[in-house]
C-alpha cells in the first residue's frame, strides 16, 4: 500500500506488518527544498496518527539518503524567504523527531548537510558501511541552522560538531559510527532489510508506554510533565 506526495510518500506492506516507511523520492540526489520539507512533515504527522503503524523507517532509497538541502535553490531566496524557509525545514525535523513511536533511519550512499540532520531526527540509524556523512554546508559558504547545530553537538559532542561543520568534511562509516552518528552497519544492499528486523524488535511495545518514554528521554516534558506521562502509562497497564 502506497500513499503520498509528490516527492515523499508512506509505504506499507503487508508482509511487514505494523511498520510504516516514510520514502523519500527526488531523484538522483533527494536534495530537500520547501516543498519537500511540507511533504515530509505533513507524512510524519500522519503516520503519527496511524494505529496500525507501530514503527517508521525513513528511506531515501538504495541509491542515496539525501545530499541535504537544495542550494540552487537556497540562492534564490531573499532574506525573508531564506528565514521562512528554515522555518520550514525546521518543523520537517522536528515532525519527525517528534513521531511518538520508535523510528529508524534506513541511510545508503550520503547523508549530507540537512540530510544528515533529517537522518538524526530519527532515533536510531541503520547504514550501509560505505556512506558517507557530512555537516557539508560549509562548501556552499553556509552553515547548518541551530536547530541542527544543536542535533549534531548532542549526537556526537561539541569537538566533533566543531570539526565537521568547521571542515564540511566527508565522514566514513566507521568513523561515523565511532563518533555515535550510526548505529549499525551493514552491506550496502542490506540497509533497508536491517532496519525492517531492528523495526520488528519494538512491534509489540504499547504504545502509550513508547511514546511517553520517547518525549521524556528526547526532553520534550517537563517535570510535571513527565510524572503525569508515567502515571498516564501505569493506568494504561492496570487496565489491561
Amino acid at each position: 500500500m502506497t500513499g503520498g506526495h509528490e516527492f515523499v510518500s508512506l509505504h506499507t506492506d503487508a508482509q511487514q506488518p505494523g511498520i510504516g516507511t516514510i520514502w523519500l523520492s527526488r531523484p538522483p540526489s533527494n536534495a530537500l527544498t520547501r516543498q519537500m520539507y511540507r511533504e515530509v512533515a505533513a507524512t510524519a504527522e500522519h503516520v503519527a496518527a496511524r494505529e496500525d503503524i507501530a514503527v517508521v523507517i525513513l528511506f531515501g532509497g538504495h541509491e542515496i539518503f539525501s545530499a541535504g538541502d537544495d542550494v540552487p535553490e537556497l540562492r534564490t531566496l531573499s532574506a525573508a524567504e531564506a528565514a521562512t524557509a528554515a522555518a520550514v525545514r525546521d518543523a520537517a525535523i522536528g515532525a519527525v523527531a517528534a513521531i511518538p513511536k520508535p523510528t529508524i533511519a534506513a541511510v545508503t550512499g550520503y547523508a549530507l548537510g540537512a540530510g544528515l540532520t533529517l537522518a538524526l531526527a530519527a532515533d536510531w540509524r541503520v547504514a550501509g558501511d560505505n556512506v558517507k556523512v557530512a555537516a557539508s554546508e560549509i562548501l556552499a559558504d553556509l552553515i547548518p541552522d541551530g536547530a541542527a547545530l544543536d542535533r549534531l553537538a548532542a549526537a556526537v559532542g561539541p569537538g566533533h560538531a566543531k570539526d565537521m561543520v568547521f571542515s564540511g568534511r566527508f565522514v566514513d562509516a566507521e568513523e561515523a559510527a565511532a563518533m555515535g552518528l550510526l548505529d549499525q552497519l551493514v552491506a550496502p544492499d542490506a540497509v533497508y532489510d536491517a532496519a525492517c528486523a531492528r523495526a520488528r524488535r519494538y512491534l509489540r511495545a504499547p504504545a502509550v508506554a513508547v511514546a511517553a518514554a520517547k518525549d521524556m528521554i528526547d526532553g520534550r516534558c517537563d517535570a510535571d510533565e513527565r510524572r503525569r506521562r508515567y502515571l498516564d502509562v501505569f493506568a494504561a497497564g492496570t487496565t489491561v
